[in-house]
């Protein structure tokens, strides 16, 4: 009972955490770029989110002296800038769970887009609050009040228009409107009442994972609750990682970080999942015990160590489909969930069904040495890195090889590329079209290979110099070509539907009047 009142006490209101959520090109990374009064959409390819990235503000506090006796937080906000790309919906979603408050960013110059009433669905089903910022006021194309009814709409029913969903009207560009915003979300946090206890040991989510090849593996942590100091072992499932270097969002060495707070810690002994909740020790052997004492993954393989990728074989069947092996490495594990959407998305096309990718290996970090040896002679193999370099061994031998590396950096000009693979690479269906049919009435003189015939076009048009099916009783017996072609005793290079004709036809077969002619065309697809 002590230990409970202890803990009471000891709560303290913390930091909302906010997820940005929205369309690409809504205006997030801009948004989020005023209010740090840094420059995140310069520094990002293409100009579109690529990764979740947290970041750490500090607004004024609506009510600076506090409300009751409980300790009053400073008005810091944790803002989760998740991606707007349709690929990138598995990382939106994690945000949303993440979060304590969504922001739905909607451009009143493009209106509701279906990125939008994603985002919107995912935020209604993670059960969080939610704000709405109209962006893009200051465009001349802007239309609130048209942007308003299309959220209606869409069963996005904002205060004063049928809802209780709080809005506001901003210029991320200008910065109009902004400080309104930034209050609502202080204010929504306060009506909230989102608490923690600094005394206890930290806890919370992986939001990010990457591989630096001189580092080793990083991840990047939102604390909910407690505090992490150096010194301290972080468990995620079966991951360990000692506190030695701790860093803010900043990339600035810290010695301690509490709740709300984006952390970056370095030297994970393997590939902590993504999403996954960590919890904090003082003790290493509590850590240990934690991890060990874990029941096994429900589902799924254990997360790969840094860039191990497993040994490819022979291509595998895939009942009746060629095979395109892919071997994948990406800087961070939620660039690989959503280059794998797209691959999923290229493999569900109706043109491609005798043809699907399959992702053979992958993992985080640069291309090395061990990737391009695991790819056997006989395997054509799209290796692709997907922000990340290749090791300079693994380029030789690559080289040596002949084995082509492509790299990228923006998602949807690598899913362009692998749509052209597709196209190159997928076998072939040659199909036959039949463009006319004529019955043959009468076989007049015949040399060796060529026959003189008089006869009816009855469907189509038949062509001088086209080939032809000689059928017998819906049996094909052979195949000839038309050298000449007369109507009317006047030559012609085309006889329609209706027409009689006389011909002389190249072929093997001896044709006898009642034979039917069908000439065709091969087309590859």
């Amino acid at each position: 009972m002590q230990e409970k009142n202890e803990k009471q006490n000891n709560m303290v209101t913390r930091p909302p955490v906010v997820a940005v959520m929205g369309h690409i090109d809504h205006g997030k990374s801009t948004l989020l770029d005023y209010i740090r009064k840094t420059n995140v959409v310069d520094k990002e390819t293409g100009g579109i989110t690529q990764a979740i990235s947290a970041y750490e503000v500090s607004a004024p506090t609506p009510n600076e002296s506090g409300s009751g006796s409980r300790p009053q937080a400073s008005g810091k906000i944790t803002f989760l800038d998740t991606p707007g790309h349709e690929a990138f919906s598995k990382m939106r979603e994690r945000g949303a769970e993440i979060a304590d408050i969504a922001i739905l960013v909607v451009s009143a110059e493009d209106g509701v887009k279906p990125q939008t009433v994603e985002a919107w669905k995912t935020i209604v089903e993670s059960g969080i609050p939610a704000i709405v910022a109209i962006n893009k006021i200051d465009k001349p194309g802007a239309n609130i009040e048209k942007t308003k009814t299309e959220l209606s709409e869409n069963g996005i029913y904002l205060e004063n228009y049928g809802g209780t969903v709080p809005f506001a009207e901003i210029s991320a560009k200008t910065g109009a409107g902004v400080d309104n915003l930034l209050s609502l979300i202080l204010i929504l946090a306060e009506v909230e009442n989102f608490t923690g206890n600094p005394k206890e040991d930290a806890s919370g989510f992986v939001i990010e994972v990457n591989l630096d090849p001189r580092r080793g593996i990083m991840a990047t942590l939102i604390i909910k609750n407690g505090t992490l100091k150096k010194g301290m072992t972080v468990a995620v499932e079966g991951s360990l990682c000692s506190t030695r270097i701790m860093e803010n969002f900043k990339g600035d060495q810290i010695s301690e970080a509490t709740f709300s707070s984006p952390v970056r810690i370095v030297g994970f002994d393997k590939m902590p999942r993504v999403g996954a909740q960590f919890k904090s020790f003082q003790k290493k052997s509590d850590a240990e015990k934690f991890a060990k004492d874990l029941p096994p993954r429900p589902s799924g393989t254990p997360p790969q160590r840094g860039g191990e990728t497993p040994r490819l074989d022979k291509e595998g069947a895939g009942g009746g489909k060629k095979i395109i092996p892919i071997i994948l490495k990406a800087d961070v594990s939620g660039s690989i969930e959503a280059i794998e959407k797209e691959i999923s998305k290229i493999k569900n096309k109706t043109d491609t069904q005798n043809a699907e990718f399959r992702i053979v290996a992958k993992g985080i970090g640069p291309i090395s040495e061990s990737d391009i040896k695991s790819i056997t002679s006989d395997l054509n193999v799209l290796v692709i890195g997907f922000n990340v370099k290749t090791d300079k061994n693994a380029f030789d031998i690559a080289l040596q090889r002949g084995i082509t590396i492509s790299h990228f950096d923006i998602i949807y000009k690598m899913t362009e590329w692998l749509e052209t693979q597709m196209e190159e690479k997928r076998p072939r269906v040659e199909t036959l079209e039949t463009t006319g049919r004529a019955k043959i009435i009468r076989a007049f003189s015949r040399t060796k290979e060529r026959q003189i015939l008089g006869g009816k076009v009855t469907e189509g048009q038949i062509n001088l110099n086209s080939a032809v099916r000689i059928m017998r009783r819906d049996f094909e017996i052979g195949r000839g070509k038309i050298v000449n072609l007369e109507k009317m005793k006047a030559k012609t290079s085309a006889v329609e539907e209706g027409a009689e004709f006389g011909m002389m036809i190249e072929s093997k077969i001896e044709i006898v009047a009642g034979d039917v002619l069908e000439s065709f065309t091969m087309t590859r697809k």
